[in-house]
């Protein structure tokens, strides 16, 4: 025997919720008051089901959800119990189950048989038998007509399971398809799904109609306060009388999020059709309040207390301008070395030569009093960075430098031009507490030196991959690599804030910070720490959950600095190993880890770290 689905729903869950009932059910629980009952018992049954069938069901349950929380209210319980039938079964169609039957009894009546204004006054015992019969596989899938080049779930064919949610992705990615060749109106016009319920079999039939292909017609702004309008079409960038494409509606929808300046964006496309063949956009834009500001700290017991903070302008002159004043503080108490201090302004404009290049003039100020020398240094550049995609930037710009300092040899001045060139390929899934994905950044910066500072080259890269093992973000394994190297200029004729160091949070947790380096002697002057040419360094993290919140990391960090090259004689290697404990805030973890040397000579006993987000 045959039904729909929608028959079958109505033959094993009956009776649902009308929207009068419902409505008649608040009101109820509105105007009468219920005195509070203890719930003694609440018994839930999956039957037949395996254990992840059965947790979906009861991850479905607001009923269990309620007595997670201690909540015993009985009109609170008997809306829940209500509203769980639906909840329950809908889960087991996500899952491929079509002959479903739910039973809830409250105190022996099932709850589906009480009148909304016939709400028990108390409630002592709940329990619930679910039933979800046999998973259904597909006998029959068809969509049709499909666009050229459409990529169909791998699960929406004959044999596989039936589950309501691959049904819906096969018709989003059809649909999708089309929009993408410019059928801005494709859509469902007829659907045949159909359950054999003694062979459990699905049958499913889907007809589309694309409708003409159009064009997309002008773009229609609403809830610009400080934006002007022009620009806000310069950084969409929807190309207006080109073939209609969600693509590029999408990519004008992220341009504009991109710049921080609205809280909501939406872009949707109008409804009639303007002759011959456009089809108009409206954006409608939210913007946020204009002005910012951020304070974090971080500290380490060895490297002292480090201080940042920024105030931003989102959009300075109405037309997307982000300013940015930001500083930093940094080895407040060390024991190894005096405070470090700098301040920077950066002005960036989005949509500049295209929508998806921004640029930027950069200007800050340094100082730095390390163990062996100190400096002081002033930039300024300009910038352009360029989006390709969500997962890769590339970034390129013409930056001077000034610096000027003084270590145990005596005095320094270096002047130079460089020529940064860089790329981003993020992958990630999220950047504050990363689960799974890779990570790399690469930078290659040319510089040509003027007096006595050297001319040559500074690459650097930073690679990272993130992997879960079982359920996802419960045990994660998380790996660094780190690598730089000058190229054509010697440790003395490059600016000392262009060496490389190891030790420290940011490379070798457990070693001193900036630690490793290179001993140079100037003249007949003793011995100093420099940094080196070429730098090595690896992390490798094991992050396990305890709960939702809290976890615990074991973590190994190793660098290696060289002179002549990266495993050479002059330099030298160490690293450090250690615990950490994290606590998830929602916007990313407060991260402690406790760490001691295991390799090298630079440091003993154990350091504390303190701070925002993972290490890495």
């Amino acid at each position: 025997m045959f039904w729909t689905i929608y028959e079958a729903r109505v033959a094993a869950n009956r009776p649902f919720l009308s929207l009068l009932q419902v409505a008649a059910l608040t009101l109820a629980a509105a105007v009468v008051g219920f005195p509070a009952g203890a719930l003694d018992r609440l018994d839930f049954v999956v039957s037949g089901a395996d254990k992840k069938l059965a947790k979906a069901v009861r991850d479905a349950s607001l009923l269990l959800s309620q007595q997670a929380q201690e909540q015993t209210n009985p009109q609170d319980l008997f809306a829940a119990a209500r509203a769980d039938y639906a909840r329950i079964v809908n889960a087991l169609y996500a899952r491929g189950h079509y002959s479903v039957v739910v039973n809830i009894t409250l105190d022996g009546r099932e709850a589906a048989a009480i009148p909304p204004f016939e709400a028990p006054a108390r409630i002592d015992r709940i329990a619930v038998m679910v039933d979800p019969g046999p998973q259904f596989r597909f006998s029959q899938t068809t969509i049709a007509p499909l666009a050229q080049g459409t990529d169909l779930p791998q699960g929406f064919r004959p044999g596989e399971a039936a589950e309501s949610g691959v049904i819906a992705d096969a018709l989003s990615t059809s649909i999708t398809a089309w929009r993408n060749m410019g059928h801005a109106k494709a859509g469902l016009s007829r659907q045949d799904l159909v359950a054999d319920h003694p062979s459990a079999r699905l049958a499913a039939d889907l007809r589309l109609d694309p409708g003409p292909r159009l064009r997309l017609g002008s773009l229609t702004i609403q809830g610009a306060e400080r934006m002007r309008t022009q620009r806000i079409r310069k950084i969409a960038g929807l190309p207006e009388g080109e073939v209609f494409s969600e693509r590029e509606l999408n990519r004008a929808a992220t341009r504009l999020r991109r710049t921080g300046i609205f809280s909501s964006v939406a872009l949707t496309e109008a409804e009639a059709i303007t002759a011959p063949d456009l089809v108009g956009i409206t954006a409608a834009l939210v913007e946020q309040k204009p002005r910012r500001f951020s304070l974090g700290a971080e500290v380490a017991s060895l490297d002292g207390l480090a201080l940042t903070g920024y105030w931003l302008h989102r959009n300075l002159m109405g037309g997307g301008e982000r300013l940015k004043v930001e500083g930093e503080i940094t080895n407040i108490g060390s024991g190894y070395s005096g405070v470090d201090y700098s301040l920077g302004v950066t002005l960036d404009r989005p949509a500049t030569i295209t929508p998806d290049t921004t640029a930027g003039l950069a200007f800050g100020i340094s100082h730095l009093d390390e163990i062996d020398y100190y400096a002081n240094t002033a930039e300024f550049g300009l910038a352009f960075t360029h989006i390709f995609s969500e997962q890769l930037t590339a970034r390129a710009g013409l930056t001077y430098k000034a610096q000027e300092g003084r270590d145990p040899g005596g005095s320094f001045s270096f002047r130079n031009l460089s020529l940064p060139i860089g790329v981003t390929w993020d992958r990630r899934d999220i950047a504050t507490n990363p689960t799974a994905g890779t990570y790399l950044d690469a930078e290659v910066k040319p510089f040509l030196g003027f007096g006595t500072s050297d001319s040559g080259a500074r690459l650097t890269m930073d690679g990272r991959v993130y992997r879960s093992l079982g359920e996802p973000g419960r045990l994660v394994l998380a790996a660094r690599a780190q690598a730089g190297a000058i190229l054509g200029a010697t440790v003395l004729g490059t600016p000392r804030d262009d060496l490389f160091f190891s030790g420290g949070g940011g490379t070798v947790r457990g070693q001193p910070y900036r630690s490793l380096g290179i001993s140079v002697a100037r003249g007949f002057g003793p011995q100093f720490l420099l940094g080196g040419t070429y730098f090595l360094g690896a992390s490798a993290e094991v992050r396990a959950k305890v709960t939702d919140r809290i976890g615990i990391v074991g973590f190994i960090d190793a660098g290696q600095i060289g002179l002549d090259g990266f495993f050479d004689d002059v330099g030298g290697w160490h690293s450090g190993a250690g615990l950490g404990l994290r606590y998830d805030t929602g916007f990313g973890p407060i991260r402690l880890d406790v760490a001691a040397p295991v390799g090298g000579t630079t440091g003993s006993g154990v350091q504390i770290y303190v701070g925002l987000g993972q290490a890495f």
